[in-house]
């Protein structure tokens, strides 16, 4: 399609947009979804049509959740244009998205309102401007919601939206640590605690989120059984916080050496894991042997002194 066709189909859709009836929208809705999915230029094209963004952030609003929810994809298409993620992350629309996710008409709306955000975050630009609308705490307490179709979505944002450092303090200060460590304690979906896993790895970057991480009871406990389980994601996230903790405390790693099967879990990491897991577990295994602690037997526990 030439570009003076489109821009004439965009015109037309745009008019057909302001119609009372649904019906005549959704189907509008429909055609400008198909010609910006796969297409970079239509993409633009729409973009620079004057009342196309605000028309669209207009009907995300819309009562009736279809129509929002085409909306919403198309303004999910637009923003996988590098250089349209900056006009798009407007405070209005980060406040649109932010109430979308808060009261969710729809799992769909909820998912591509999440999807919108992390496709947005993308942009380092505008990571603190989601930072300074409290989409942080938002998503955090969103994601402590009994497990949801789009807890994989909300979690996809927070991850993005927590590389920068002031989002992590947030995000810490929120209670994320917490919320994140019982997704990982969950047997419901080893996706979302490797996710989770990874989340927690970028807050202990900082000091506020490898404090809150030793902090918590039975942490290390809690990373070994990660260890012990199927998903290699989970192992190399849970690996990788082991490896943060003991560089920190001295303490963590004395309760990883009272564990009596830690060092068991470690050799079958080296011998069946992945190559980053191998890896991971042979730097702690090193950090074990390295550690200046003597040792004495009592009972079935292993305790270590210096």
């Amino acid at each position: 399609m030439s570009a003076a066709r489109f821009h004439e189909t965009v015109i037309n859709r745009l008019s057909e947009l302001k119609s009372d009836s649904h019906e005549v929208q959704e189907k509008a809705l429909q055609n400008l979804a198909f010609i910006t999915k796969v297409s970079p230029p239509n993409r633009s094209l729409l973009a620079q049509t004057d009342g196309a963004i605000s028309t669209l952030i207009n009907l995300s609003k819309s009562l009736s959740s279809i129509i929002e929810t085409l909306a919403l994809s198309i303004l999910f298409n637009l923003s996988l244009n590098p250089d349209l993620k900056r006009s798009l992350a407007e405070m209005e629309t980060i406040y649109l998205l932010n109430s979308i996710i808060q009261s969710p008409s729809s799992q769909e709306s909820s998912k591509l309102a999440s999807s919108l955000i992390c496709s947005l975050a993308m942009l380092d630009k505008n990571k603190a401007k989601f930072g300074a609308a409290a989409t942080i705490q938002l998503l955090v307490k969103s994601i402590s919601k009994p497990s949801s179709p789009a807890t994989h979505h909300l979690l996809s944002s927070l991850a993005e939206l927590v590389h920068f450092h002031g989002n992590c303090t947030l995000a810490v200060q929120s209670g994320a640590v917490s919320v994140l460590l019982q997704l990982v304690g969950s047997t419901d979906s080893e996706d979302l605690a490797g996710t989770s896993l990874a989340i927690l790895n970028l807050l202990a970057r900082f000091d506020e989120g490898l404090n809150a991480l030793r902090g918590t009871d039975q942490i290390v406990s809690s990373m070994v059984n990660v260890l012990k389980g199927r998903c290699m994601f989970s192992k190399e996230g849970a690996a990788e916080i082991l490896l943060r903790l003991f560089d920190e405390s001295e303490g963590c790693m004395r309760d990883a050496l009272r564990l009596p099967d830690f060092s068991t879990v470690l050799d079958d990491i080296q011998l069946r894991g992945s190559t980053k897991a191998r890896e991971k577990a042979s730097q702690l295994m090193k950090k074990m042997m390295e550690a200046n602690f003597d040792t004495h037997i009592d009972g079935n526990s292993m305790f270590y002194r210096w």
